[in-house]
């Protein structure tokens, strides 16, 4: 099944997000290359695509688990929570309906 994991920044999130970004990606390219992520991204602090020193508020990832259990297992060790990036995650059960 997939399940939605929305996360939300603690202000001035930017430099702890970069600093563990690499680890961030080689966990989102794993997932990609066993075909279970159907997207991920963060949510830009400013109406922007590049919100520069900005930063980000957020970010969600929707991504295929077994079940509720082993996604929030999953996202409990998101480098980002790690490094005190996020103030806090919630992971719920995601249908997709189109495309």
């Amino acid at each position: 099944m997939l399940y939605a994991i929305i996360a939300e920044d603690v202000p001035n999130s930017l430099e702890r997000r970069m600093s563990v970004r690499p680890a961030h990606l080689a966990r989102l390219t794993e997932l990609q290359n066993q075909g279970r992520l159907l997207l991920a991204g963060p949510f830009p602090a400013i109406d922007s695509v590049d919100p520069g020193p900005a930063g980000f508020s957020g970010s969600l990832i929707v991504a295929e688990f077994s079940d509720l259990a082993a996604a929030k297992t999953w996202a409990e060790a998101e480098p980002f929570i790690i490094a005190g990036a996020f103030a806090n995650v919630t992971v719920k059960p995601f249908r997709k309906t189109l495309p």
